[in-house]
């Protein structure tokens, strides 16, 4: 091509590259669309001929180096409906205008690597490969509804405000990434509504300035371990990875953000679910305000996992479809507030809590006590005391002293088949006279029953005084309490003669008595140590 100065243009621009030329000096769009949807789908197979075509080195020239504005105009690159022929290359360069692509065909991958703009928006374009790596923009970067066949690169880009791929399609590249996006730094929003992604999305590191939405997303990544990948992801506000309602109306599929998308859908709204086919890692993650899977979906084969291990937020929403297979873990994670269903958590085996630290439980739905310790069991295949105590820990702060009991009973009957036999027997006893300590009406039951027992058995006895005259007036019903209270001192034991089974029977509510004083010292003492 004939080398130019700024002022002038090259002479060899095609009727197409000339009109192109002349809309960026006054900053109009330049429509090279046919108007008919079929003809103008750049995803099609349809060919687009010389008409609708212009070199990526004169789209290079006019963003590098173009021509100045019509006086009173801003000069920018709006184009829409071209197919854009050869490398479109902006490597290390600094691009100033305003550049809106929208419905365009690339032919070759648009490589931008340590490329500067202000704002970029590429609207349903077609494009074989994005490689932005170290990109930088002062205000957006948008990509909704575009087509990527071999996967968009994003390592250490800074974004200045937005990002925007909602309703992207992506595939992988050679590495098996859709997105890699490793260090990247967006100063506000992060949203990818909608998102389809065939590769892992690589997110390791990244930042948010504001909010991360993947409200609708598909992510699947049927040749690896992971679709979703993003240890140390850190968002200032609230991670989104939940269903989202669909507009039935539609809207201007020119306009960015794209059309289609709202909020977490209500009862009976239209709404697609947040589904990730594959592993999904947020390790040692940070979260402003939440991070919500509310409506979810995971499709995991058994060696994978949705993994948040040592995760950061006030509020974590796990309100989601329990996978079938794989493994939820959030071991170390660290939470104010636990959402969830009772239906969200897998079964036995699949799931790890060790060391899930939360303040407050609001479950969303029937979630029954019954239910909860049967999450904790499935959690520990083998015995650990701690989720038992912290889930006591946080009944007992929110005043649910009854059901923290119970989780302390719980624990200590899971914890009776590791103990030695004679621990173990002297353990069965404790739960069926008193369990454990952790009921006290059961205490004063059996007390009840064997002091009325006792009263019946020496109801029929007038035994002798062992010191004629110095012995109260015979009681047997008090006589039987003073047996059964051991320290205590009624005043009767010890004034008469009993022989023969009287003997044993006053024995046998002694020792009765000394067992029942111990079981409910026993858990009397664990009682006051978790206070």
């Amino acid at each position: 091509m004939t080398q130019v100065r700024a002022e002038e243009r090259p002479a060899d621009l095609s009727a197409s590259e000339e009109r192109m030329w002349e809309a960026f000096r006054t900053g109009r769009m330049c429509d090279l669309s046919t108007r008919v949807p079929a003809q103008d789908d750049p995803m099609s197979d349809l060919l687009w001929g010389p008409e609708r075509s212009v070199r990526a080195e004169v789209v290079g020239l006019l963003l590098l180096h173009g021509p100045p504005p019509v006086p009173g105009r801003v000069a920018s690159l709006k184009l829409r409906g071209a197919r854009i022929t050869g490398r479109l290359d902006l490597s290390g360069g600094t691009v100033e205008p305003y550049v809106e692509l929208q419905s365009c065909r690339f032919d070759s991958e648009v490589q931008l690597s340590e490329t500067r703009f202000v704002t970029l928006r590429m609207i349903s374009c077609s494009i074989p490969r994005l490689d932005a790596a170290r990109l930088h923009t002062e205000g957006d970067l948008h990509l909704p509804r575009c087509r990527v066949a071999r996967g968009i690169r994003l390592t250490d880009a800074q974004i200045g405000t937005d990002l925007l791929i909602s309703q992207a399609v992506v595939r992988r590249d050679s590495r098996g990434r859709a997105i890699a996006a490793d260090g990247m730094s967006v100063a506000q929003d992060f949203q990818a509504e909608l998102l389809h992604t065939y590769g892992e999305v690589s997110l390791r590191g990244a930042k948010v300035g504001v909010s991360m939405s993947l409200r609708g997303a598909l992510l699947s990544n049927p040749h690896g371990r992971r679709a979703l990948n993003a240890p140390q992801l850190t968002v200032e506000r609230t991670l989104y990875l939940t269903s989202v309602v669909l507009d039935r109306a539609g809207g201007d599929p020119t306009s960015t953000p794209p059309y289609g998308m709202g909020q977490t859908p209500a009862r009976g709204q239209p709404a697609r679910r947040f589904e990730c086919r594959g592993g999904l890692r947020l390790d040692d993650g940070r979260f402003g305000d939440a991070v919500d899977f509310y409506g979810a979906r995971f499709v995991l084969t058994a060696e994978q996992e949705v993994s948040l291990r040592r995760i950061q937020t006030p509020e974590f929403r796990f309100v989601g479809e329990a996978p079938e297979q794989g493994r939820v873990v959030v071991s170390g994670a660290k939470v104010v507030k636990l959402v969830d269903l009772s239906t969200s958590w897998p079964g036995p085996g699949r799931l790890s809590i060790e060391g899930f630290q939360y303040d407050n439980l609001a479950p969303r739905g029937h979630f029954p006590l019954a239910r909860r310790l049967a999450w904790l069991e499935a959690a520990t295949p083998e015995y650990n005391p701690e989720p038992y105590e912290r889930l006591a820990s946080v009944l007992r702060a929110s005043g649910e002293d009854a059901d923290a009991r119970e989780v302390l009973l719980a624990k200590q009957r899971r914890r009776r088949p590791t103990l030695p036999p004679a621990a173990r027997l002297w353990g069965h006893l404790q739960d069926w006279t008193v369990a454990y300590g952790y009921r006290p009406g059961k205490a004063a039951m059996w007390m009840a029953v064997l002091w009325a027992a006792g009263a019946l058995l020496f109801s029929g006895l007038e035994p002798q005084a062992l010191k004629p005259g110095e012995a109260p007036v015979w009681n047997p019903a008090l006589f039987a309490l003073d047996l059964l209270l051991p320290v205590v001192d009624l005043g009767q034991q010890g004034y008469w003669r009993l022989t023969g089974p009287w003997q044993w029977g006053a024995a046998v509510l002694v020792m009765l008595g000394w067992i029942l004083a111990t079981t409910v010292a026993a858990g009397a003492s664990r009682l006051l140590r978790r206070g």
